[in-house]
């Protein structure tokens, strides 16, 4: 499909990969990429530990606040499809300053009385966090390829520590200021729009400039304005169709184990403040191995070594969870950690390594990203109905394992070192 203004990226050199920003300008790139990338998780994060208390205060039943908790990754999945049309329009590098001033706008939105600005803040703030998403792997393949492995662990670990920084202070802030939940999930505005601030540099190198500048210039030099590929291509793709489901199926069992683990212990008998510990503690272990992920996508050996030892980490812990939840609980978060972060972590991999250029990298990501999150949504619905209608965990916990043979077989096509859309 036709439009009539795409971004051109800046054209290669003839090495074997674009080098980033030289100099002292990596650093500040760096810097500010990790910035956005820190804010992707946080509004979400943030609002589960004070869930019930949202509920009490603005009258919700336990539907509305799950339909609340809902909304960003359906948001992650259905607004992810317009990225491409909205960086054709601005440009990624001014699209993602465009999304952090709205997720800013959102969280202060959330935060005022009312359902309406609930509900209202969490769509602007999910939307924008989806545009970012999409983004990032696309920024990462334009801005950093001769740094591809570094950034996409730099860019796990933001993800993962900026979720288990919010999940982890909001009730002690709670505690320490004396507020509500609305002030203190309203500071939450600040990391994202010192991120914004930052990004601003961004803006002002010469590659930056608008699509539509850039394309008068090209033809006025008689030059060609070279269309990205169109993402319905990429649904003939089996590559992509690979890398969609495995990112689909590993934030389908996240997104579940985000939800129900701290009911699910709660239901075996442990305290509800250890319950939530526990959560946040298979975060560290998660960050650790999301940041090693790239690093083990490159060396080793076969490709399928990685994917299949993040199915059997998750396998041990979501088992363990089984027979002995409560007693074996930090092993089997280690376990449930390691794995679901190297998961993550590969699947943002396979995003950037199975596209030849940033083109083919946004349109990926839009389809991994777009479709994965809409997967990904039926985890805490599915999971909370297996458990409603069955009374217990075994089969809900049965249904995750079922979802992990599916994701390590969609790990063979994902893990194969090919490209996108070329020839067989």
């Amino acid at each position: 499909m036709n439009s009539p203004v795409t971004y051109q990226a800046p054209a290669a050199r003839p090495s074997a990969s674009r080098p980033g920003p030289a100099g002292a300008r990596t650093v500040q790139a760096a810097f500010a990429f990790g910035l956005a990338a820190l804010n992707l998780r946080i509004a979400v994060a943030s609002l589960s530990p004070v869930l019930t208390e949202v509920e009490h205060d603005e009258h919700l039943s336990s539907f509305g606040g799950g339909a609340l908790s809902t909304v960003p990754v359906v948001c992650f999945g259905a607004f992810a499809f317009l990225a491409p049309r909205l960086t054709r329009r601005f440009g990624p590098h001014h699209l993602l300053w465009y999304a952090l001033l709205a997720l800013t706008g959102g969280i202060v939105l959330r935060s005022l009385p009312g359902v309406l600005a609930l509900f209202g803040g969490t769509l602007i703030a999910g939307a924008a966090i989806a545009v970012g998403n999409v983004l990032m792997p696309q920024l990462i393949k334009h801005d950093f390829a001769g740094r591809a492995g570094l950034m996409l662990g730099c860019y796990s670990l933001a993800l993962s520590g900026g979720a288990a920084l919010a999940a982890g202070v909001v009730v002690p802030l709670e505690s320490a200021t004396g507020w509500g939940w609305r002030q203190v999930l309203a500071l939450w505005a600040i990391p994202s729009l010192i991120a914004a601030l930052a990004w601003l540099p961004e803006l002002l190198v010469p590659d930056r400039r608008s699509p539509n500048r850039r394309r008068r210039e090209l033809v006025e030099q008689g030059g060609a304005d070279t269309a990205a590929p169109a993402l319905r291509a990429l649904w003939r793709d089996r590559t992509a169709w690979a890398v969609t489901l495995y990112m689909g199926l590993q934030s389908l069992g996240y997104y579940a184990i985000l939800s129900w683990l701290p009911t699910l212990l709660q239901d075996h008998g442990m305290s509800d403040s250890q319950a939530g510990w526990m959560l946040s503690f298979s975060s560290f272990p998660g960050m650790a191995a999301s940041f090693a992920a790239p690093w083990l996508q490159q060396r080793l050996r076969p490709a399928f070594v990685a994917p299949l030892a993040a199915a059997l980490l998750c396998a041990t812990g979501f088992v363990g969870l089984l027979t002995s939840p409560v007693s074996g609980a930090y092993l089997w978060m280690t376990a449930l950690g390691l794995g679901q972060g190297l998961a993550i972590g590969l699947a943002l991999g396979y995003i950037v390594a199975r596209s030849p250029d940033a083109h083919h990298t946004g349109r990926l990501s839009t389809m991994a990203q777009g479709i994965g999150y809409l997967i990904a949504c039926l985890g805490p619905l599915g999971l909370g109905l297996l458990h409603s209608t069955s009374g217990g965990w075994s089969l809900p916990v049965a249904v995750l394992l079922a979802v992990l043979v599916a994701q390590t077989v969609a790990a063979f096509g994902a893990s194969r070192d090919r490209h996108v859309l070329a020839s067989s």
